[in-house]
């Protein structure tokens, strides 16, 4: 598992991934994805190193996957709860991760409800000239790196299980569908699906997907992948009373306009090949902005019936933790004939154990 063409300390955002640095990362988690076939899963890439998964913000998924990947790669791991920490006797946050530095730390897998923080922990680390790298495991309303990288991952190794790369998505049509506005997860993977060369189309009520999102996107890449602008306010000027359904948005690397908004779903799922759905993140809505859940599922949940307007070979894809009955369908979310959704949670430990590997296989 070369890593010659990977020059990257910090993994904060997509928003500046190379087409060789995802490929890197794809065929890297390949790699991986066979050891963890094998009846032995353990290597000794990282024995010797510390990774500490600093989760400020509740976390199934993420932080499991990432605490097995780094134990399958021989590490030794250190686990932090926010609850049961210090914090609650009043230590900053950056003043908790020197103390995890202290201690022979290599790389920092953070997690934290605000935007940023991940990023002002690197740049901490940066100046204090030491060589911990650090992870961003989802920050608040901006990216979660790791995650649209295992929906790549298997979204890419569906087509081609041997040899996945970018360049595999290139014409097909994404559908991403749910609470956008208010999801890191989207956020990464509209950087990741554009630079595919894939059409992106994104499709929720108004209230979830505001008019203004892809310049949001935008202003990020204007500012050097900046935190974006809070979307919590009411985007202006305020919605048009008959919004068109199909509104071709440029992104920086779309020029010929690969992202769409759509704020019915039908337009979004015609002739897909994937469908992203997206949980409604009820903790950070601060209105009432949505009617009824039931409202919801009728108008932008995804069933059976509603697939029927894709390609016959749809996949459906899920984030996770799934609000069954609301983005989508019970039965179909247990259907291996359309759910990637398991597929997902199995991606995501050879993805993070290839993101693991990359970072910290050049440390001393």
């Amino acid at each position: 598992m070369p890593t010659n063409t990977w020059n990257r300390h910090h993994i904060l955002s997509l928003a500046d991934f190379t087409t060789t640095e995802y490929d890197t990362v794809l065929q890297t988690a390949a790699s991986f994805q066979e050891v963890l076939s094998r009846r032995t899963k353990k290597v000794p890439t990282l024995q010797g190193q510390v990774v500490a998964n600093l989760f400020f913000e509740s976390s199934t998924r993420t932080r499991s996957s990432f605490e097995l990947a780094a134990k399958r790669l021989s590490a030794d791991t250190l686990n932090f709860a926010a609850a049961t920490s210090s914090m609650t006797k009043g230590e900053t946050i950056l003043d908790t991760a020197k103390t995890y530095l202290a201690m022979g730390t290599d790389i920092m897998v953070v997690r934290h409800r605000e935007a940023g923080v991940p990023n002002a922990i690197a740049a901490e680390m940066d100046r204090l000239g030491v060589k911990v790298s650090i992870l961003n495991a989802g920050d608040g309303q901006h990216e979660h790196p790791s995650q649209a990288l295992l929906d790549l991952f298997t979204i890419t190794t569906l087509i081609d299980p041997d040899h996945p790369r970018l360049e595999l998505l290139k014409g097909k049509k994404i559908a991403i569908i749910g609470d956008i506005l208010h999801s890191r997860v989207a956020r990464s993977n509209i950087w990741s699906l554009i630079a595919s060369g894939a059409e992106v189309h994104l499709a929720a009520p108004p209230t979830l997907l505001p008019k203004l999102f892809a310049d949001y996107i935008l202003e990020e890449a204007e500012e050097d992948k900046s935190i974006l602008p809070s979307p919590s306010s009411p985007p202006s000027p305020p919605y048009p009373s008959s919004p068109s359904s199909h509104s071709p948005l440029p992104t920086p690397h779309s020029p010929n306009q690969q992202l769409f908004i759509h704020w019915q779903l039908e337009p979004a799922l015609q002739n897909a090949d994937f469908v992203m759905t997206l949980r409604l993140q009820k903790e950070r809505m601060t209105a009432h902005l949505l009617p009824s859940l039931r409202e919801y599922h009728q108008l932008f949940g995804i069933t059976r019936a509603k697939l029927q307007l894709c390609k016959p070979n749809v996949k459906v894809l899920h984030p996770g933790p799934v609000n069954r009955g609301v983005e989508i369908s019970s039965d179909l979310m247990d259907d291996p004939e359309f759910s990637l959704i398991q597929s997902q949670v199995t991606s995501g430990v050879a993805v993070r154990m290839a993101l693991l590997y990359l970072i910290g296989s050049g440390k001393v």
